[in-house]
């Protein structure tokens, strides 16, 4: 089974239900003469502020045939260290450990392992990504700076953002809610590349002062693949002592990124 998935895409948005930050003050309905400074503004302050996360989740994975149903724990010290196992029936299917300098990832069913920068994350999700991005897409943000040069407009009740020109072969969209300025969903696509990844929220509950999702899902595209996943939120520990053991085990063969 292919975990690129399973373990980088499923804990995409996790965070932001970890740690409470400021709490914002939105409407049900979407102001029509808000400006996209003032939305960005907002949904920045949204980030949640904690040291510390431990979290367990149950994700249901689909890609052509295959299903699982895994259990995924996440560690991470902000701004230093993200740490990710899947598992099945308490049995270890693989790890990724991320610094700001490195990116490394082994795959027990493949005997396969990556150590090195973040090529391999880039090449996942079809963008450049470093650990700022990276702890972005975790952190339930978006996970390109937004500025001056994103327009914005109201759909279905949303604030929609999008970057008033986009790139060649690269689209980027996002739809922010009104009450609480959480993503309700982002999208990203090469359509050259046939390549679309969205994730789209549920609910959102209020906690001490944060904005905390009570499951997201995604669906990630890439030619005739499709690969869809379902997190639903279990347990979570904030602001806790945690460790982060990781180590390739002997004999598994290097991946290679082209």
């Amino acid at each position: 089974m292919n975990l690129k998935f399973s373990i980088l895409l499923v804990v995409s948005l996790f965070v932001t239900s970890c740690g409470g930050g400021k709490m914002l003050v939105g409407s049900d309905t979407a102001n029509l003469s808000m400006s996209s400074k003032d939305i960005i503004k907002t949904h920045d302050e949204a980030q949640p502020n904690f040291s510390t996360i431990a979290a367990r989740m149950h994700v249901q994975y689909e890609s052509g045939k295959d299903r699982q149903s895994l259990t995924v724990s996440l560690r991470m010290e902000k701004d230093q260290k993200i740490w990710i196992k899947a598992s099945i029936l308490g049995i270890t299917l693989a790890k990724l450990y991320i610094t700001p300098e490195s990116v490394s990832y082994y795959e027990t069913i493949t005997n396969t392992y990556f150590d090195g920068d973040f090529s391999l994350l880039s090449d996942w999700l079809g963008t450049d990504i470093d650990f700022e991005k990276a702890q972005g897409i975790l952190l339930g943000q978006s996970i390109f700076n937004l500025d001056n040069k994103y327009k914005s407009d109201v759909i279905a009740n949303k604030y929609r953002l999008q970057p008033k020109m986009q790139p060649h072969n690269f689209i980027h969209s996002l739809l922010v809610n009104p009450d609480n300025f959480k993503i309700a969903s982002e999208s990203l696509s090469q359509p050259t590349d046939n390549r679309m990844f969205t994730i789209n929220y549920g609910d959102y509950q209020s906690i001490e002062g944060g904005y905390y999702p009570s499951e997201f899902k995604i669906i990630a595209t890439q030619k005739k693949e499709k690969t869809i996943i379902v997190v639903n939120y279990k347990k979570i520990d904030y602001n806790v002592s945690i460790r982060f053991p990781f180590t390739i085990p002997n004999g598994y063969e290097e991946i290679q990124i082209n």
